[in-house]
């Protein structure tokens, strides 16, 4: 007979006692977090999970992971932690489109030499020269021709995500669809 045990959240010490408290408000809150996660692989090297397109899930799986590379310099840490959020979530929010019946694999593995992530989406993919709404295709003589497009389609502010990740990590490799990513960040 096999035990599960679940967890909502993790958060090293020292910790606050106003972050604990907005933890457990959190889970006390959603009715579905229990089945959010699911994993596949639970090796400290090597963790592979499977979890739904929901905004709240992708937040806690992105603590736990900083939780996870306590062994890294701080800034180390958080660089590989936005790089990792705004992955996740691009995946979570256009691919999967926030809907929690559909779901994103990702995995982590960590060796003495590197940090890799690999983020598959379930949807169609992209190609960098169809996303008008991110700065990583403005042209070269108009870094900001993004924000006009994003104004006049009604988008929320924003589309530095890939741009961003691509200069917090060493290498940010696509599929050829442009549904599965792998984040590696190379260790001194």
């Amino acid at each position: 007979m096999r035990q599960c045990a679940h967890a909502f959240s993790y958060i090293s010490t020292p910790f606050e006692r106003e972050v604990v408290k907005d933890i457990v408000a959190r889970a006390l809150d959603l009715p579905l977090w229990v089945d959010g996660i699911e994993i596949i692989s639970a090796k400290p090297e090597w963790i592979t999970l499977s979890l739904r397109c929901h905004k709240l899930t992708a937040e806690r799986l992105v603590q736990f992971m900083r939780e996870l590379q306590t062994d890294l310099s701080e800034e180390e840490r958080e660089k590989i932690g936005t790089a990792f959020r705004e992955l996740l979530f691009n995946a979570i929010e256009h691919g999967g489109e926030f809907n929690p019946k559909k779901r994103v694999m990702m995995s982590y593995l960590r060796t003495s030499k590197l940090v890799l992530y690999q983020i598959k989406d379930p949807g169609a993919g992209f190609s960098f020269d169809s996303m008008q709404h991110a700065a990583i295709s403005n042209p070269e003589d108009n870094h900001t021709e993004h924000i006009m497009y994003r104004i006049e389609h009604g988008m929320r502010a924003g589309g530095f995500g890939i741009l961003m990740t691509r200069n917090l990590v060493d290498e940010l490799i696509y599929n050829e669809k442009g549904n599965e990513v792998l984040l590696i960040k190379y260790l001194d």
